[in-house]
């Protein structure tokens, strides 16, 4: 099946701004690192009734992140891909205002995320006008 995926992915007409797998792979690193470091910053003085709904968020856009790739690569949905990192884009906005009025560095480190989140969805956006969906 990873094999037929690709395959898939690499028949697609390509936004000549697509990065290399390479450095897809080191983007998503760091940033998985700063949303662990965020949370954990946010969490670090203890939870309470006020953070619960930022914390809803947060697993939130979690959820959200993890469901592009199957939404994308499996299904080949890519409307309903953009859909979601447009999602995306409105939760960890969301997730910064929210985090912002218990630790400002937590909120600034999804800043990073929020900049490669709305880069996806551009390159998103491109895959389905270059490839007519």
């Amino acid at each position: 099946m990873y094999i037929e995926n690709l395959h898939w992915y690499n028949s697609l007409i390509k936004s000549y701004l697509i990065p290399s797998a390479k450095m897809f792979t080191v983007v998503w690193g760091f940033i998985y690192l700063t949303i662990l470091a965020s949370f954990l910053i946010f969490a670090s003085k203890g939870i309470n009734k006020e953070k619960i709904f930022p914390i809803a968020v947060f697993l939130i856009q979690l959820i959200l992140n993890m469901i592009w790739s199957p939404i994308f690569f499996l299904s080949h949905a890519l409307i309903l891909a953009f859909i979601v990192t447009i999602l995306l884009t409105i939760a960890i906005i969301l997730n910064i205002i929210l985090f912002w009025k218990h630790s400002k560095l937590a909120a600034c480190l999804l800043i990073p995320y929020l900049i490669w989140v709305i880069f996806a969805s551009y390159l998103n956006f491109e895959l389905i006008r270059l490839n007519n969906f």
